[in-house]
């Protein structure tokens, strides 16, 4: 028996629809992992900086606790040595630039200010038997009353003694105040005719605000142990100045002043007693000149406070003469940095910087300190 079906009029079935196939989607990615990894890497640099930060700490400990015999100087200001003109000689001389204001407080990228760069580069000169002479180049207005005294006593103690040796100076456009007070030791001072020099004398400044904070509603309230103790204070009516503080600055000022003249005096007429006739005496008028005056280097050559009108390669002519040698290499030292230096950037405390309100003047102004003696030659000052 025939089992198969067929429809009527013998049409067969339709065949029957294809299976539907659908697409398989695609995983996500999972970001999950490199979230991990990130931190398990930032984890282990903090563990390897911990790990420096230990060791350079026990380093210190244990120089502390097992002492060498090596000199603070020798953890100060590090130099390396350049040849700024080679004359194929073995004898040195050496340039030291004094630039700007004169300052023991502002500190370089290496953390040290300008008198401990100055003190350690004439310690590294006077050890070095090839080294015949020292050129102090001064361009400067002057600065601190501390910090100019103690270059002038480094540049003092350099030359004396028997392993001394000679300082000569070449002032730039401006060698006024603690700049002139710093060149005063000096064997030999070089100035052009054009340089700015002299201004010898002291000066101190303050500010009275009281009228300001009467206007802004603010009144200070001032404990004190004596009548003196807020002496140049501006916070005070000026009927409330003690009788005689005035005259009490005006003395201190003054003591400071006699110090200026007799450093003057006393460098010049050491040079005068060296270079006998070759240099130039101090003229016996010279004290009613320093009255605070600015001096050209004419003016100053008449005075006796510069030995010869000249330039820089002049001051090196004079070195090779004083130090008696034919011919020098000119060299510098010039500041190296290692990571003791840069550990000490991270050192630096935030608290030091002080917020300011700047005004652009178009030039650098030194920040004088309210209270503070200066060498300062500045006419904007005033």
């Amino acid at each position: 028996m025939d089992n198969t079906f067929s429809s009527p009029g013998g049409t067969p079935p339709p065949p029957p629809p294809p299976p539907v196939i659908r697409p398989t989607s695609k995983p996500k990615k999972s970001y999950g992992w490199m979230i991990v990894a990130i931190i398990v890497i930032i984890l282990l640099c903090l563990s390897l900086f911990g790990n420096f930060t230990q060791m350079v700490a026990h380093a210190i400990n244990f120089n502390d606790a097992f002492p060498t015999t090596a000199t603070s100087r020798e953890t100060g200001p590090q130099f390396e040595e350049a040849i700024l003109k080679d004359k194929g000689a073995s004898d040195k001389i050496l340039v030291i630039t004094v630039a700007g204001i004169i300052s023991g407080q502002q500190a370089d990228q290496a953390g040290n200010n300008m008198v401990e760069v100055i003190q350690a580069q004439l310690d590294k000169a006077k050890k070095d038997s090839r080294v015949k002479a020292v050129i102090l180049k001064v361009d400067s207005p002057g600065g601190e009353v501390m910090a100019s005294d103690e270059i002038y006593r480094a540049i003092k103690k350099f030359e004396s003694g028997e392993n001394g040796k000679p300082v000569i100076c070449s002032m730039g456009s401006l060698a006024a105040s603690g700049g002139y007070y710093i060149s005063s030791p000096c064997r030999w001072i070089v100035a052009d005719q054009l340089t700015i020099t002299g201004s010898i004398g002291v000066i101190m400044e303050t500010v009275n605000y009281r009228g300001l904070m009467d206007k802004i509603g603010v009144e200070p309230y001032v404990f004190k142990s004596g009548k003196y103790k807020d002496m140049l204070s501006g916070m005070r009516e000026t009927n409330e100045i003690p009788d005689g503080e005035r005259a009490m600055v005006q003395d201190f000022i003054n003591q400071t002043y006699n110090k200026f003249k007799s450093v003057v005096a006393d460098g010049r007429n050491a040079a005068h007693e060296k270079n006998k006739s070759d240099g130039e005496p101090l003229s016996p008028d010279w004290t009613n000149y320093a009255d605070g005056r600015i001096l050209s280097g004419d003016q100053a050559l008449k005075l006796g406070l510069v030995d010869e009108i000249g330039d820089f390669q002049d001051a090196v002519d004079r070195a090779e003469t004083i130090a008696k040698v034919n011919k020098a290499n000119l060299v510098e030292y010039r500041e190296t940095y290692d990571i003791s230096n840069f550990l000490r950037m991270f050192g630096q405390s935030e608290a030091t910087h002080v917020p300011a309100v700047k005004v652009d003047l178009g030039l650098d102004m030194p920040k004088l300190q309210a209270g503070q003696l200066y060498f300062l030659y500045l006419p904007m000052a005033n």
